[in-house]
């Protein structure tokens, strides 16, 4: 059977001896991939992400804590200085932040798949390494079942959870998007006798940050996950390889299965659910998105490429940095958004002129003003129905993982209203 004709539901993931359904959802911050969207996906068999990016914000927005507020409070006195780097996390707040995120998910998931966090290197950077540690620990404190380890090569992760007792137990696997990255971290795993037990290769379509420079163009995924797989087979090394980014329908899925791939990680058709953390409005706007809208730029203060929406709010803002109640990206005091804030003029009226070239990432990430995609978001009005009033109708993250599952020949089943049963009516619906 070729790709074409074949579906995902004919293969399972195994991971340490346990078979799943070969759907990953990624961990999309700030709470985007959500527990209730991660718990959709352990209940059908897959893998679902929670995001650990700003967990005490997530925390106080879910929690009611108040872990953003007494940071500001903390460091009130840099609020006026463009010096920022007395501005540091507490550990404390930080750990139990996590514990919080991580214990809520664990509790409540069921079915036979499993909750994964996404937990990225290059975020808290104001204490780069005690930050990371805490968090990779809390995690495994309260019973994460794998932890995906993003946005950085993660040199010193698997030191940093080599001393706690689930670390041989916990399922571990690094995102790359290439063979040099892959064997940076190979490298630091044999330190530590610890091989990951699968491997995200993420290549350029992808949503929000991309591993790659302003070349992306010139990078082509299944190209990546050709090499990926063929370095490990040189090695000997038995590791299941997911590919992610731009993986839109259940045939893109199983050509890559027929590659040589044991999975796939999928994200963009499930900004659109209802189990999203996105808002209504902004669920829309990606439903509305043009092709033409989609547009890979230099805003983000991090220095990495950043695919979004040319409606993204964000852009050409003013707003004052917020580092006291957050501060994620500072590094030793810095951001480049704050020198593009203090670099921008006044208006004739006092008022400070929008800031061209860069944003204040962690208050559009909180308030979700910034429109991260993948790059086929312009095709997610083709998988749902427009309302007679102009909007679109949200699909359930069972029906969007459902079709993912069942689909041949590149179909996607429409949502459609009155469609309550959504998993056994599109599951018979398809088999047909």
């Amino acid at each position: 059977m070729n790709a074409t004709e074949d579906k995902l539901d004919n293969y399972r993931l195994t991971l340490n001896g346990k078979e799943f359904v070969p759907i990953m959802i990624g961990g999309m911050g700030v709470d985007i991939s959500t527990m209730e969207l991660a718990h959709e996906a352990a209940r059908l068999g897959g893998i679902g992400h929670i995001s650990d990016a700003m967990s005490p914000f997530v925390s106080d927005r879910r929690f009611k804590t108040r872990f953003s507020k007494s940071k500001a409070e903390a460091h009130k006195e840099s609020v006026g200085s463009f010096d920022k780097s007395s501005v540091h996390f507490e550990l404390d707040d930080l750990r139990e932040a996590q514990q919080r995120l991580v214990r809520s998910a664990m509790e409540q998931k069921t079915g036979d798949g499993a909750v994964f966090i996404n937990i990225m290197e290059k975020l808290t950077m104001a204490d780069p390494q005690p930050s990371l540690e805490t968090r990779l620990l809390a995690a495994l404190d309260e019973g994460i079942d794998g932890i995906t380890l993003s946005a950085g090569l993660h040199n010193n992760s698997l030191r940093m959870m080599e001393n706690h007792p689930r670390f041989r137990d916990v399922l571990v696997g690094p995102i790359v998007s290439s063979v040099r990255a892959l064997r940076i971290f190979l490298r630091s795993a044999k330190r530590v006798n610890r091989m990951p037990d699968y491997i995200v290769v993420e290549g350029p379509l992808a949503g929000g940050h991309l591993g790659f420079g302003e070349d992306w163009k010139k990078h082509n995924l299944e190209v990546i996950v050709d090499e990926v797989i063929a370095y490990l087979k040189e090695n000997e090394l038995d590791i299941p390889v997911i590919p992610a980014g731009g993986i839109f329908t259940g045939t893109d899925a199983t050509s890559y299965i027929h590659r040589g791939a044991s999975a796939v990680q999928v994200a963009t058709r499930f900004t659109v659910s209802k189990e999203c953390g996105l808002p209504e409005r902004v669920k829309q706007k990606y439903f509305e998105a043009k092709e033409e809208q989609v547009v890979v730029n230099t805003v983000s203060p991090t220095g990495y490429p950043i695919r979004m929406l040319t409606t993204s709010p964000c852009l050409s803002s003013n707003i004052k940095p917020q580092c006291e109640p957050f501060g994620y990206v500072l590094e030793k005091g810095k951001c480049q958004y704050i020198d593009a804030y203090k670099d921008t003029p006044y208006d004739a009226d006092g008022k400070k002129c929008p800031v061209e070239g860069k944003i204040c990432l962690c208050h559009h990430f909180s308030k979700h003003n910034c429109y991260t995609c993948g790059h086929y978001v312009y095709r997610l009005k083709d998988t749902t129905t427009q309302l007679k009033d102009g909007s679109y109708m949200i699909p359930s993250a069972e029906w969007i993982f459902t079709d993912y599952q069942m689909s041949r020949n590149h179909e996607i089943q429409r949502a459609e209203p009155g469609q309550s049963n959504e998993h056994a009516s599109h599951s018979s619906a398809l088999r047909l």
